[in-house]
């Protein structure tokens, strides 16, 4: 699972701890375009963060998961606290339910309330709905290749928000940026680097980025190698706007042509945007010679990026 970059509030900086009771607030998310998704390559797509009650949040669909010891494929719905919305010791509780839309009759189902406690990276796992029952017309739940999902909260210890909606667009067809770009960082010392450095700025597909790599882990524990890759805050997107990227981060096999590659689907927007995992991989592996990755003192890291859909917030 990646780690996202975004800042939020700090609950412990609220002065005090506040339960808030008051009107429900609840986060849409509209899928336009859910065959194309489900061409793409299995795993996790992230909503857009939002805001609700002082919290950020990302909810993240896979449209391809499935049960242990079973072969159907289901679509899961999780909600995930935002890594830095809030401190590793800050506790967010919450009461929630999580919604489908039903298109014909013009009316959300819901998921029995469910309370949970958050914690920084911690996720909920929601709805697990068959996909053979998801695509079938008489469910109401995809029409015209269109699903909406959502999570309406009840109570949250944190500041009362809005209600918030996502439209989600997946691509249909080829665009000039629905094939991967690739960019490749050539480090030429990697026992000079401080504990976050950043690659020279590079540009894919339309838009500029730069990796940061923390060579003695984001958590600075010394036991793991963490990789980000970040967006630069542009003035051409509209506040409301984000792209969904595909990307990949890799550590090339110098040696033995062997990457250590993690991939991710996340969304990236006017404000730019940082994704990436904390524990990449652990700097004993990294500094294995039989992997290839740390030849003396060199290393490569190569990033790939593809726009294949985007996102609409009102």
């Amino acid at each position: 699972m990646g780690n996202s970059c975004v800042t939020g509030s700090d609950l412990s900086n609220q002065g005090q701890r506040q339960v808030t009771n008051g009107a429900m607030t609840t986060f849409k998310w509209t899928i336009d375009g859910f065959s194309s998704l489900l061409e793409k390559s299995n795993g996790w797509t992230y909503s857009s963060a939002f805001q609700i009650r002082g919290v950020n949040w990302y909810l993240k669909l896979n449209p391809r998961d499935t049960k242990s010891g079973r072969k159907e494929e289901y679509v899961s719905l999780n909600l995930e606290l935002a890594q830095s919305g809030v401190k590793s010791s800050t506790v967010v509780e919450a009461s929630l339910k999580f919604l489908i839309y039903d298109q014909l009759y013009g009316k959300d189902h819901e998921q029995q309330q469910v309370s949970h406690k958050f914690q920084a990276t911690s996720t909920l796992t929601g709805w697990m709905i068959p996909l053979t029952k998801l695509m079938d017309e008489t469910s109401g739940f995809l029409i015209n290749n269109c699903c909406t999902f959502g999570v309406e909260f009840i109570r949250v210890v944190g500041v009362k928000g809005n209600d918030v909606s996502e439209t989600l667009f997946i691509q249909r067809i080829n665009n000039i940026c629905n094939d991967p770009q690739v960019y490749n960082w050539d480090i030429d010392d990697f026992f000079v680097l401080k504990n976050r450095s950043t690659s020279p700025e590079f540009e894919l597909c339309g838009n500029k980025w730069f990796i940061n790599i923390y060579p003695y882990g984001r958590d600075k524990n010394g036991n793991y190698l963490s990789l980000y890759l970040t967006m630069k805050a542009s003035n051409t997107y509209h506040e409301n706007i984000a792209n969904l990227v595909e990307f990949s981060i890799s550590i090339k096999g110098q040696e033995t042509g062997k990457h250590k590659k993690m991939t991710g689907r996340f969304q990236f927007s006017k404000n730019g945007g940082c994704w990436g995992w904390n524990k990449f991989i652990s700097l004993e592996d990294f500094k294995d010679p039989s992997n290839g990755y740390l030849v003396k003192t060199k290393c490569c890291i190569e990033s790939q990026v593809a726009v294949i859909g985007s996102s609409k917030t009102e």
